[in-house]
């Protein structure tokens, strides 16, 4: 008599039958086993740390480098300071401190073997510190890439770096099912234009497009004009029909603020409208808890204050429009008007994480 079993077969729970008297153990213990049989076996070499090997490593480190290169080399390793040996991203932290210092305890390094002799300095690590002093450019081209990586993450569509850094203002865009708000920020992190609108009537019809075009034509004519036009990027999930109503809303609205703000785009292709990943921001506001983002409302009341009382305000307020602005947040306090919040939290996280994170 058999008797069936289950056992994870590939990620995948299988149904197998065991004889009568034949435990799971035993079958587990028996698969493992084999496994066990007929995997290769890992060689791992034996390394030699002993003088002879380190002065081999010393000789063949200089035979990689012509006269040139190692004097250019070793003229970084004597006369950069601390802060510019740092610049160099393989001599961040304890490595820049310890050249400095044996530097200074032992005199000028004569050979590029001698750097062997600083601590954390092993024969692989030489070698790359070496290649990066003679092609600083070959860093700061990682340092391109990178950022790009960022950019592609936390803004869609994809945009150059250069139109990013040269960005002088934007408007930052965020609804919701009742309202629409707006902040209009420069390079210079000071608050422009910053105010909402409703538009309730938007999800009582039969979401006419004609009737989307008038609504949202009309809030775009109040709207400043601006390098970019940034987007909250979000969404119900399709898994949820009952939120189907909503997130036709939302793709409508969109549509139309793509179609509408990028006034230039059948000319020249280039794209004034993006969207941006909305818990990004979370993230960088440390608003997140799990998969959920919270309230923005007390980093907003948290950013007015400051604006009032410190001399280099994160953000700045024009002082001809913080009473305003204050009188504005303190009427939504007891309301739920995340999009306000939101689209001046946007704002700040668009110029702090794609313009000036990129410009150093």
């Amino acid at each position: 008599m058999n008797v069936p079993s289950l056992i994870l077969v590939g990620g995948r729970w299988r149904c197998f039958p065991l004889p009568l008297g034949y435990s799971l153990f035993q079958a587990l213990h028996n698969s493992c086993c084999r496994k066990e049989s007929t995997a290769p076996k890992k060689i791992i070499p034996h390394v030699d740390f002993s003088d002879e090997t380190a002065k081999e490593s010393g000789k063949t480190l200089e035979k990689l480098f012509s006269s040139e290169q190692k004097a250019s080399i070793l003229h970084v390793l004597n006369t950069a300071s601390n802060k510019e040996l740092e610049a160099f991203k393989l001599l961040r932290g304890r490595k820049s401190l310890n050249i400095v210092e044996h530097r200074e305890k032992f005199g000028p390094f004569q050979t590029l073997e001698s750097l062997m002799n600083v601590p954390l300095f092993q024969y692989q690590i030489t070698v790359q510190v070496c290649n990066s002093i003679l092609n600083p450019e070959t860093e700061g081209k990682k340092k391109k890439l990178q950022e790009s990586r960022l950019l592609r993450k936390l803004i869609k569509p994809e945009i150059g770096r250069e139109r990013v850094k040269a960005v002088n203002s934007i408007v930052s865009i965020v609804s919701g099912t009742r309202r629409i708000a707006w902040a209009h920020l420069d390079r210079k992190l000071a608050v422009l234009d910053w105010q909402q609108t409703e538009y309730c009537q938007l999800m009582k019809g039969s979401y006419l497009s004609s009737v989307y075009l008038e609504e949202i034509s009309s809030i775009i004519s109040k709207m400043p004009k601006a390098d970019f036009y940034v987007l909250e990027k979000t969404g119900p999930s399709f898994q949820n029909p009952s939120l189907f109503p909503v997130l036709l809303h939302f793709h409508m609205t969109e549509a139309m603020l793509y179609a509408l703000l990028n006034t230039t785009f059948a000319q020249d292709g280039c794209h004034q409208v993006l969207s941006m990943n909305r818990n990004a921001v979370g993230k960088h506001f440390e608003l997140m808890i799990g998969d959920t983002r919270t309230s923005g409302k007390e980093v907003v009341k948290q950013l007015l204050s400051e604006s009032v009382l410190r001399d280099e305000p994160r953000v700045f307020f024009p002082p001809a429009k913080i009473v305003r602005y204050r009188q504005m947040f303190s009427s939504t306090e007891h309301n739920r008007v995340e999009e306000l919040y939101d689209s001046l939290l946007q704002a700040i996280a668009f110029y702090e994480l794609a313009v000036h994170n990129t410009e150093s």
